[in-house]
């Protein structure tokens, strides 16, 4: 019998918050060119100077080691900014289904949690 490997699915990781009509829990975002492929449930940062975002960078410090929000769905900004979706606030999230970028330490785990909790971003 061959094995299925079912891929995350857009928004997968939300346990509460809003996405209806109103989308009270999620903005269009841009992501930065040149962040790749960026998967669903991708924790991100916001580049002060841009507005931009892309993949979360502990080790940055241009605005994008402070998680802002989770990609909805993935998402191709390899050559060119691209229009996205993301939960930004008020939602409640399930953590195992979050993408981390690749080295992040225990730690800065901790500290990208907390700070997407100012925004009402809860992490279970």
């Amino acid at each position: 019998m061959p094995v299925l490997n079912e891929t995350l699915h857009a928004g997968g990781f939300l346990l509460s918050g809003n996405y209806d009509g109103s989308k009270i829990s999620v903005d269009q975002i841009v992501i930065a060119s040149g962040a790749g492929v960026l998967a669903t449930g991708a924790v991100l940062g916001k580049i002060t100077a841009s507005g931009k975002f892309t993949v979360l960078a502990p080790g940055a410090s241009d605005g994008s080691q402070i998680a802002a929000g989770i990609l909805w769905a993935s998402v191709d900004a390899t050559s060119a900014d691209a229009v996205a979706t993301a939960v930004t606030r008020d939602a409640e999230v399930t953590g195992g289904e979050l993408t981390w970028p690749g080295g992040i330490t225990g730690p800065q785990k901790t500290t990208a949690i907390g700070q997407l909790a100012v925004n009402a971003v809860v992490v279970r």
